[in-house]
């Protein structure tokens, strides 16, 4: 009986229902599509923070910045030449001048709640080519004269200037990053995929050997079995690597005691690379680490998110502020909306509800028809709306509009500062770069559980006006409304 009045009510009111329906529906699909696309910007955020420290790395370890550090300014010599030969000079530099002891990895690794860490090593280079070029000293044809007969009769002083000649130099600079190759699935490279050739062996700890960026071996012409210099050392290329957010974190990679030579800095890290044994305790080793080894800065992945600017932190702050918000309130409009329809529907049935009381009806049974007539367009709300959000999120993947993402320089603080793109310490300034990515919008299975959930409860809120507004309802009101 209840089933049948229920599919026979609802087909005799339509309109109303598919009203109810529509507003459940404007309401649920707006939460889908929000949902779906911040959790593609935060997706998105997670690529740009692994292009800098890696897969899998849950925080870094630098060393503090002393009191008044400041960037020291690279010196170049060049020796004095009679001729014009070309001159060409190498200066390898530690990204951020500052070093942790190579110990310093053994003793991160020994605190609680660190289920693996790594050292590594970030350097610069810069090279500089050219040469200078002499000048010719020219005399001025007026004073030819007075330069052959000086006062007295004398040979004077010639009288010209000095044309031509100057310096022309390149100068040309790259990042070089030294991975400790017995652990190679933490730092910086698990960012990357080796597209050609290979990656390291373990047995490689001291090869000359590297494995180069994809953009910047194009870019030098370097190919798999071709060699690279680095200050005067030749390394042949093993591989090269695609960085996974399309800009890596080093150009070069080279075994950790080669990039250590290269420095001379002998059993020196700039970064301890970390993972945690549980990520819900990430504040908690933070803490254990900052107390434990003096000395020392450690910048989780929620700190570094915090320096990355542009369209893409823009819009995730919108979605995680203004879209929810917005979502939230069409979402208590429609409830809204849907029980005072309800209710307005109760009240035109006055006769209905009334008759059937008179004819035996509890209050309660009354009131069980209308929350169920309310939950049914609920449910249809439900089905309607995830059909539309649905199919905003696959508009939006399938258009996939392209954020920026700016890492801004910082001094080390806040950033974090140990990547082969962060410094390698604080007390150093890097400069921005900006990476263009791909928004989607996945869907996931909790999302379309939370909209059947609103679809329900909004069902049951319709349900509940229109209910209270039928239990209230006597046999007497539908014979006053008898014509």
């Amino acid at each position: 009986m209840f089933f049948t009045y229920l599919r026979r009510e609802l087909r005799r009111r339509r309109k109303a229902a598919l009203v109810v329906a529509s507003g459940l529906a404007l309401g649920i699909a707006l939460v889908i599509i929000v949902s779906s696309v911040s959790s593609g910007m935060t997706k998105a955020q997670d690529k740009v923070l692994e292009s800098l420290y890696g897969l899998g790395t849950d925080m870094t370890v630098t060393k503090a910045a002393a009191p008044g550090t400041g960037t020291t300014r690279p010196r170049f010599e060049f020796d004095a030449k009679d001729d014009d030969s070309t001159q060409s000079t190498d200066r390898v530099m530690v990204q951020g001048f500052q070093t942790l002891a190579a110990t310093t990895v053994d003793e991160v690794a020994d605190q609680s709640g660190v289920a693996d860490a790594v050292g590594g090593l970030s350097l610069t280079v810069m090279k500089v080519d050219g040469q200078f070029r002499r000048g010719e000293f020219k005399q001025d044809e007026g004073a030819q004269q007075d330069s052959r007969t000086g006062p007295g009769g004398g040979a004077g002083q010639p009288q010209g200037e000095v044309q031509g000649g100057g310096a022309s130099f390149d100068v040309n600079s790259f990042t070089v990053y030294g991975t400790d190759v017995t652990q190679q699935d933490l730092g910086p490279l698990t960012s990357s995929a080796i597209t050609k050739g290979r990656t390291f062996k373990a047995a490689e700890t001291d090869a000359k050997v590297a494995v180069v960026d994809a953009s910047y071996a194009k870019e030098k012409k370097l190919a798999v079995d071709k060699t690279v210099t680095i200050s005067g050392t030749k390394y042949t290329i093993i591989g090269v690597s695609t960085a996974d957010s399309g800009d890596a974190a080093a150009n070069v990679y080279v075994p950790l005691k080669q990039a250590q030579t290269l420095a001379d800095s002998k059993d020196e890290v700039t970064t301890v690379y970390v993972k945690a044994a549980d990520s819900q305790q990430i504040d908690a080793v933070k803490s254990a680490i900052q107390k434990n080894i003096s000395g020392t800065t450690v910048t989780t992945s929620a700190d570094l998110a915090d320096t990355v600017s542009g369209s893409l932190s823009t819009a995730s702050d919108l979605a995680s502020s203004v879209g929810k918000w917005l979502s939230i309130a069409v979402l208590i409009a429609a409830f809204l909306v849907a029980g005072l329809l309800t209710s307005s529907a109760v009240s035109r049935r006055v006769r209905e509800f009334g008759t059937l009381k008179a004819l035996g009806w509890k209050s309660g049974r009354v009131t069980r028809q209308v929350v169920g007539e309310a939950l049914v367009n609920g449910l249809m709300g439900g089905v309607l709306g995830i059909a539309v959000g649905l199919g905003g999120a696959y508009a939006v993947t399938a258009i996939s509009p392209t954020l920026t993402a700016q890492l801004d320089s910082s001094g080390g603080g806040g950033a974090m500062g140990g990547g082969p793109m962060g410094g390698g310490g604080p007390g150093r300034q890097t400069a921005s770069r900006t990476l263009d990515i791909a928004l989607t919008a996945p869907v996931s299975l909790s999302v379309i559980l939370i909209a059947v959930g609103l679809a329900v409860t909004g069902g049951l809120v319709a349900g509940a006006f229109g209910g209270w507004r039928a239990s209230r309802l006597r046999p007497a009101d539908a014979l006053r409304r008898v014509e």
